[in-house]
């Protein structure tokens, strides 16, 4: 199969930033052709941002009910295959469950959902239907994550001992949600934004990244949660102990109030052979530490890299890929495993590499289970999904 998948996306209109950068990532592979959509929970400019988009105003809805109930009408040959879903989180529920009962496939930016419940149910309803889940963790995306993970999965550095994990931001160190700062008002709202404000926003990030790169999973966290600024109604900064199923140890922090910080989510790995570090701010360089030869610096594009590092990897070396080619590599291997299925064919390892329902499902349970931590006077609180 060599068309396009035809994509539809639900919010992401007029004034919100993160539909564009869905869409910049589902067309810089040509994978995807965006031929409907729901921008806005405002029906009028709904209609107007699909028009501006350039799509037929038939398919320009004025409410995903809408969108699905009219989709489904069409001709198999025609009607919408996969769904973009790009609202804020209390607005990812309804839609991604209503997309795959209606035998749609799911891009949902993270998190997964408004509470663990909701990401539970998800689950259960993607079984039922067989539609494939893809959870835009953008940060997984990057060629160097990927080599990361696969120097660790091929024993280079040994039995993982130590993890360090921190994403700070400084955007909120000040009321910012007073104002007219649409994205604050949200993610600071917990009717809009859920339990977690930054555990939800970056912590979530943080602790995927953790999980993704060592290929273990938290069992025990003990966490430290706080609302800096004064009046805010969600946290604004976290710092979470971390136990692993391999016995190892970890230290995650994640703050919206560190002033001058910008988006440097930076994760550091220790083993019995050596160590590695990758942060945004140098996203194509991993470093690697060894106990007994000198310090390498890896980069993205050479020879010497894996599969899954080359798989991800669009220009030669020494040009960047960044944030945008992270996002894309996410909506490619997705595309590609769909590709593969519609052909009866088994997708490759490289193409299955992404983030799904099970990666949100963990992402819910650490927002929870880090705010019971942090109201609880044992602090070590179990890891139970």
């Amino acid at each position: 199969m060599s068309q396009k998948l035809r994509l539809g996306m639900i919010g992401g209109g007029k004034g919100a930033f993160i539909g564009a950068i869905h869409r910049i990532a589902a067309q810089i592979d040509s994978e995807y052709e965006l031929v409907c959509g729901a921008f806005s929970s405002n029906p009028e400019l709904s209609i107007e941002s699909g028009k501006d988009l350039g799509l037929h105003p038939n398919r320009c809805y004025a409410s995903y009910v809408e969108l699905f109930e009219k989709e489904k009408q069409l001709p198999e040959d025609q009607r919408v295959q996969v769904i973009s879903i790009v609202t804020p989180n209390h607005v990812h529920f309804e839609p991604a469950k209503l997309a795959m009962q209606s035998g749609f496939h799911v891009i949902l930016d993270k998190p997964i959902a408004f509470s663990l419940a909701e990401a539970k149910t998800l689950k259960t309803i993607a079984e039922e239907t067989g539609q494939r889940f893809c959870l835009t963790h953008t940060y997984t995306g990057y060629p160097m994550v990927k080599e990361a993970k696969q120097q660790i999965a091929n024993g280079n550095l040994g039995v993982i001992k130590k993890i360090y994990v921190e994403y700070p931001q400084g955007w909120l160190s000040k009321k910012e949600e007073s104002g007219d700062n649409k994205q604050a008002a949200w993610r600071t709202d917990p009717t809009k934004s859920g339990k977690g404000g930054a555990l939800g926003d970056i912590g979530t990030h943080a602790f995927n990244l953790a999980e993704y790169i060592t290929g273990l999973q938290v069992t025990k966290i003990n966490a430290d949660i706080n609302t800096v600024v004064e009046g805010r109604k969600l946290d604004d900064d976290a710092n979470v102990l971390l136990k692993f199923d391999n016995g190892a140890s970890g230290i995650l922090f994640a703050t919206q109030v560190a002033a001058g910080e910008e988006n440097n989510i930076k994760i550091r790995v220790y083993g019995e052979k050596g160590g590695l570090e990758w942060q945004q701010n140098d996203a194509n360089s991993l470093y690697l530490k060894w106990a007994d030869q000198p310090y390498q610096i890896l980069r993205t594009g050479a020879s010497y890299l894996g599969s899954f590092a080359k798989h991800n990897t669009r220009t030669p070396g020494g040009h960047p890929e960044g944030y945008l080619e992270a996002f894309a590599n996410l909506y490619r291997n997705f595309a590609l495993t769909l590709k593969a299925e519609l052909n009866q064919e088994t997708p490759t390892p490289e193409m299955l590499d992404f983030t799904g329902i099970e990666e949100g499902i963990r992402g819910m349970a650490f927002i929870e289970l880090a705010l019971a931590s942090g109201e609880s006077n044992q602090k070590w609180t179990d890891f139970i999904v």
